[in-house]
């Protein structure tokens, strides 16, 4: 074949792999709509940008020129990753708590072994979600002793090294308590947390969810306290346009051990919909442990203040 014919199916390859690259970058732009949309789009995202950097480096190896068509998908991820991203952790405060969260997954049995798990990080506060009866009196057999104040309302509980006070159940418009707000009186001082197990997700179905995350984010927006720390299993990916009320309150603790945050499933994560946001901190780490035989990986932030 010329070499003029091998230039021609080279442009030829290029083009369909920029309108691959094209079709991507607006696939990855509808990740900004609220709703299913939005959401299947979050979830997707990282999947889709490993394809847009194989399409981009693939049109790139055809012709060089396209550089600029064909990195648009590759930006895109970017902008729309960037919440997503690894942090630096901060220099370590004066004074620090040091919170675990796990979705223990009901009727798994994991309560007890989840527990046991989580304060071999000898965390200040252990949070459970998605606790049945049988799990919540297993956690707590094995938390009370180190953990002797503890607040549980519906499927969540608190377990504290520090007194609770304050405590109230939170349905946040569900019809049923899957949430909850408690004081605990750390070294840091009086810190409010906020422990959600949201609705989940199915398709056609997620009004519960994105109604639950709306009256959270407005109820925090309510809350005067300096200190607050709201945490649990949000059925929400990082990227999901339903935690954008909540991040205006909030600054969301990211993974500072370099590795992607993602906790579920726990076998192979490729989404994270367990967080930790905070306000009137410093985040000192961030990561990411398993515990138990939850389907979900814990969460653990260590926060300071100077």
């Amino acid at each position: 074949m010329s070499t003029p014919a091998i230039r021609r199916k080279r442009r030829r390859g290029a083009r369909v792999l920029v309108g691959v690259n094209l079709a991507l970058a607006a696939l990855m732009l509808c990740g900004w709509i609220p709703g299913p949309v939005g959401t299947a789009v979050a979830v997707l995202l990282p999947g889709l940008g490993i394809i847009a950097i194989v399409v981009t480096l693939a049109t790139l190896l055809l012709v060089r020129r396209a550089a600029i068509p064909a990195s648009a998908a590759v930006a895109v991820f970017l902008i729309a990753a960037a919440p997503a991203m690894p942090a630096f952790a901060s220099t370590p405060g004066t004074t620090s708590i040091s919170i675990v969260s796990q979705n223990v997954r009901a009727q798994s049995g994991s309560g007890a072994a989840s527990a046991q798990d989580l304060i071999a990080q000898h965390p200040d506060v252990v949070t459970l979600t998605e606790l049945d009866a049988e799990s919540r009196t297993a956690a707590a057999d094995v938390l009370e002793e180190s953990y002797p104040y503890s607040y549980a309302v519906g499927t969540v509980g608190v377990w504290s090294r520090h007194p609770l006070t304050d405590g109230e159940p939170l349905d946040l418009g569900l019809g049923w308590n899957r949430a909850l707000r408690v004081t605990v009186q750390a070294p840091t001082g009086d810190t409010v947390i906020y422990l959600v197990h949201a609705a989940s997700v199915r398709p056609g179905a997620q009004g519960a969810r994105d109604e639950m995350l709306a009256e959270l984010a407005a109820t925090i927006g309510d809350d005067d306290a300096p200190r607050v720390i709201a945490l649990g299993d949000f059925n929400a990916a990082t990227t999901d346009p339903a935690l954008l009320p909540l991040s205006a309150e909030l600054t969301r603790a990211r993974s500072t051990d370099g590795g992607t945050g993602f906790t579920w499933p726990a076998t192979f994560p490729v989404v994270r919909i367990d967080h930790v946001f905070q306000r009137g901190f410093a985040v000192a780490r961030s990561d990411t442990l398993r515990a138990g035989t939850s389907d979900h990986l814990a969460v653990l932030a260590t926060l300071t203040v100077d």
